[in-house]
């Protein structure tokens, strides 16, 4: 990846010097257990540790690279190179391996070791985004559904749903850690027919895996597949706080906004922006990141026992989408720190329809004293749809101001126009009374909606 989006931890699990050091780890520990088994002398094993354990630095790096424009394999190239720092020892060196075997269980490696930093980076934006939620858990603001006004929620219910997604995430991604973390040390074609299997056992427990039950001259693809989709499902989750951030950043919203710097610039061309190019970066990231699943699970398909379709794909997708969803994580994770909320900007779109959001209340009011739903549901739309013309909002007339009647002239003059309405619809005041219906929408009407809220942050706080 790109500097730009890319942090220098992870980039490291990718960089020649971090997989040459774990290929070497591999075939040591490998001698170590074939010296235990009396494959190899005990001394073969000890020189490869003594002599072959340098820094693996850019000169050491240049000569694999330049065997390998001679032998075109890079296990190869890797081994001769070894040989050179070794000496006669290295003879024994990779009995009864594979190139496979060393190349998957480095694979192996360095998914935990990029799980290890994703989880880390998932814990910081878990501690961001239930401090917000503690910190906005009362604070109201109007719930919409398809970007249309339907009924209040609060701030802190948006952090605490984006919380319990990301700790779901979490989860995954622990579960597809311990799914990947896995060695094979088989040979050729997985039978064990030139190593014993106590190899594979030994190599395992040294590298902090577990031993593959079965494989073929591969890992199965599988465990890589369900890996990097976990990545694209937590990709997309960032995307999904991304997108709302976005929508509440816009002009006419103008709810939340990410922070801008002193001396920030929004525009080359409009010094007023203020514009939300952190998380329309993280839209675009998280693209990228789901770009890896596809591949990922085509490789699950190998021909027989292997072959090595799946080989470039890995050495692409692994570095990539680890890089870029570790910046991603990140960036969000700064993002929700910062991010600027307006609880007056809230309340006044919550207002601003003249208390239409407890329409359903009426509705439900309604059918449980003996009127039908279908009957409820027609007076209740009918006085919400004249609070939208009363607003200037007519539908059937989009080219020009509705006109309005003398009831609808005065409703605005009053706060809840809702209610001014519905006072005077006597098709409903012969069901309802107006004091009735005083009664019923005099109680706060946020407190209304908001009375559960406890108990959702206990089911996704537990507290």
């Amino acid at each position: 990846m790109i500097p730009r989006y890319s942090r220098p931890d992870m980039v490291n699990i990718w960089e020649p010097a971090n997989k040459f050091r774990i290929w070497f780890e591999i075939e040591a520990h490998a001698c170590d257990a074939q010296a235990e088994l009396g494959v190899i002398p005990k001394d073969a094993a000890k020189a490869v540790w003594d002599k072959g354990r340098k820094e693996y630095t850019p000169e050491r790096i240049a000569r694999i690279d330049e065997i390998e424009l001679e032998v075109k394999h890079d296990v190869i190239a890797f081994l001769t190179e070894l040989a050179e720092n070794v000496g006669e020892e290295a003879r024994f060196v990779h009995q009864g391996m594979t190139s496979s075997d060393v190349l998957d269980t480095c694979l192996s490696v360095q998914m935990t070791q990029a799980a290890d930093i994703l989880l880390a980076d998932l814990d910081r934006l878990l501690a961001a985004l239930k401090t917000r939620a503690e910190e906005t858990k009362m604070m109201p603001c109007i719930g919409r559904s398809h970007g249309i006004h339907a009924e209040p929620v609060t701030m802190g219910l948006k952090f605490a749903r984006f919380y319990a997604e990301m700790k779901r995430n979490r989860d995954r991604l622990l579960q597809a850690r311990e799914d990947i973390a896995v060695c094979a040390i088989s040979g050729a074609v997985g039978t064990f027919a030139n190593v014993h299997p106590y190899v594979e056992e030994y190599v395992a427990e040294k590298m902090g895996l577990s031993p593959e039950p079965i494989s073929t001259q591969v890992i199965p693809r599988d465990r890589h597949a369900n890996y990097f989709s976990v990545l694209g499902i937590i990709a997309s989750s960032i995307e999904n706080i991304a997108i709302e951030i976005r929508h509440l950043q816009r002009t006419e919203v103008r709810e939340a906004q990410e922070y801008f710097a002193p001396g920030q610039k929004g525009s080359s061309a409009m010094p007023h922006k203020r514009n939300p190019i952190l998380t329309e970066n993280l839209t675009g990231l998280a693209r990228l990141v789901r770009s890896a699943v596809v591949p990922a699970l085509e490789n699950v398909a190998l021909w027989h026992e292997r072959d090595i379709s799946h080989s470039s794909v890995e050495r692409m997708i692994g570095p990539d989408a680890t890089v870029t969803l570790d910046f991603a994580l990140g960036r969000l994770a700064g993002t929700i720190e910062k991010l600027v909320v307006y609880p007056q900007n809230m309340m006044d779109h919550l207002n601003n329809f003249g208390g239409i959001h407890d329409a359903q209340r009426v509705l439900l009011y309604l059918t449980q004293n003996d009127v039908s739903r279908e009957d409820a549901y027609r007076i209740v739309q009918r006085n919400a749809m004249r609070v939208w013309k009363s607003y200037g909002i007519d539908p059937d007339n989009p080219d020009s101001a509705p006109e309005l009647d003398a009831v609808e002239k005065e409703a605005a003059q009053h706060d809840n126009r809702f209610f001014f309405f519905m006072s005077r619809d006597e098709g409903l005041t012969k069901i309802l009374s107006v004091e009735k219906l005083s009664k019923l929408l005099e109680e706060d009407s946020i407190s209304y909606h908001t009375k559960r809220v406890d108990t959702i942050f206990e089911r996704v706080f537990g507290q």
